[in-house]
């Protein structure tokens, strides 16, 4: 399943989604463009082994802000573009740059403690993206998300809840993460950052949808009150 839509509105342009995926692009071309791509995901990517030592804790951030490839980014970036005009919406836009940090460096803190000996670099703004995710089906579970789904070779779009889309997604990490826990392996892809993130994006979502929910139950009960004269 791929989302192409959400039917979502928001109340105003989310200028922080925007700028977080320009400077993303933009730091994905420039490394290219400039033939340091490889050295830049080196420097700045994130070495579990290294960051657990309490060394290079910097690149917790700055490897949020890095990617393997044209695919690599191009998902994320449109993963952001669909879900995280929402969640800056409604955090409005200083607590939502905190939150995408925040859900991304534990995203990288959770690979770190899966991986402690690892020294090979982990780069991608996955980890804040699934951060996004996980608020966004806690504030939204019901919200419609065209979906193109393969189904037989035959690529269908379907309007489907976003509990859908995003449960689908998230239990595929969980199912390749534990598969690949169980029989000792590594992949390309970090999993449990996904997890992570996906899971502190919830946590850290959570006292607003407390208040969201208290708000309106208290117009419910307002609109269910009368009085007879």
């Amino acid at each position: 399943m791929f989302p192409l839509k959400d039917e979502n509105p928001t109340r105003r342009r989310p200028v922080l989604t925007y700028a977080l995926i320009v400077v993303n692009v933009a730091i994905f071309v420039g490394a290219l463009v400039t033939g340091t791509f490889n050295q830049v995901n080196q420097e700045f990517g994130m070495k579990p082994k290294e960051v657990l030592a309490g060394q290079n804790i910097h690149t917790l951030f700055t490897s949020m802000f890095l990617h393997g490839g044209i695919l690599h980014i191009l998902f994320n970036m449109w993963y952001l573009w669909i879900f995280g005009d929402n969640i800056e919406d409604v955090l409005g836009r200083g607590k939502f740059i905190l939150f995408y940090l925040g859900a991304g460096i534990v995203a990288s803190l959770v690979h770190a403690f899966s991986d402690p000996g690892s020294m090979i670099p982990t780069i991608g703004a996955s980890g804040a993206i699934a951060g996004v995710l996980g608020a966004y089906v806690l504030l939204y579970p019901w919200a419609r998300v065209l979906t193109a789904v393969l189904f037989f070779y035959i690529i269908h779009l379907v309007m489907i809840p976003a509990v859908v889309m995003i449960g689908f997604w998230f239990v595929l990490q969980v199912i390749s993460a534990s598969v690949l826990w169980a029989a000792g392996a590594t992949a390309g892809v970090a999993y449990w950052a996904h997890i992570g993130g996906f899971l502190a994006g919830m946590l850290l979502i959570l006292p607003v949808w407390v208040k969201l929910r208290k708000r309106r139950r208290a117009r419910h009960e307002g609109a269910l009150t009368f009085e007879i004269r």
